[in-house]
């Protein structure tokens, strides 16, 4: 049964052991419908009633879940992905002030698909006066992506960025690579546009540079999830998501969960982009 499936893997997977009986007793109130899309927003509503972490969820795919078995066929899917949606970055322009825009989204993929399009877009850009890295859209993305990506924007010593502290006590250290190029030199301003939707991956990136002190983050607070998750399977359509660490910044020692990345210039999000021009 679906319900004792979802609970089963709560209790063994759920980063915080300790509220697993209050997630699980809640789903166990539900009553499913045999409607995969009302099922997953029934269920999801009963896993996050608790202490409302929003990477704890059923997700329904209508033409299927991702593949996860064969190493190949979630290469394809990637592949596929990246060229359907583009592999993180969506756009680039230099502005007629000579200022760089990035659009950074909708999904910051795996390191390399990543990489080549990272690479190019800031090479696009050397030269530029100033930088806008725009996340409004940006609603998630790998570890290994973001330390990528945030590697093109600080300097050539190796930047602790964050730990992954797991469940079993297992931690897991992200940082900068030096290698990476093209870099941005240091005395060119960065500024990072943010949204409500800006969720997961897309957080940790304006988190980490706002943290570091290498970004001045305008928009609005964004939506507050920070800890990775696990797929499973519940069937061919929907797919339990729990979140099996939490994040530790290295600066901080705390991260976004519950409450955003609180912007540095508050405003709404179609303005961002004006703002943060007017503001220089």
């Amino acid at each position: 049964m679906m319900i004792t499936e979802v609970q089963d893997l709560v209790r063994t997977h759920y980063v915080f052991p300790e509220l697993t009986d209050a997630i699980t007793g809640a789903v166990a109130a539900v009553e499913l419908a045999d409607d995969p899309e009302t099922d997953a927003a029934t269920l999801t509503a009963a896993l996050q009633s608790v202490n409302g972490d929003r990477h704890l969820r059923v997700r329904h795919f209508p033409e299927g879940v991702p593949p996860d078995r064969d190493e190949a066929d979630v290469q394809a899917w990637l592949a596929g992905l990246a060229l359907a949606q583009g592999p993180g970055i969506a756009e680039v322009r230099r502005l007629e002030d000579n200022t760089g825009l990035v659009v950074v989204g909708p999904v910051i993929l795996s390191p390399e698909h990543l990489g080549p399009a990272a690479a190019a877009a800031f090479t696009l850009l050397l030269g530029a006066a100033r930088l806008v890295l725009d996340l409004r859209g940006c609603v998630g993305g790998v570890p290994e992506s973001v330390a990528l990506l945030v590697s093109h924007l600080v300097g050539d010593e190796p930047v602790h960025l964050q730990d992954l502290l797991h469940r079993d006590g297992a931690v897991t250290s992200s940082w900068t690579t030096p290698s990476v190029s093209p870099k941005v030199p240091a005395d060119v301003p960065i500024t990072v546009l943010t949204s409500t939707r800006t969720f997961s991956g897309g957080e940790e990136v304006a988190y980490d540079l706002q943290a570091l002190g290498r970004a001045r983050v305008v928009g609005e607070t964004t939506g507050g999830g920070a800890h990775p998750r696990e797929a499973f399977d519940l069937t061919s359509h929907l797919q339990l998501h729990v979140p099996i660490a939490r994040s530790v910044n290295a600066v901080t020692g705390t991260n976004w969960e519950g409450v955003g990345v609180v912007p540095d210039v508050a405003c709404p999000a179609d303005d961002a982009l004006e703002v943060a021009l007017s503001r220089r």
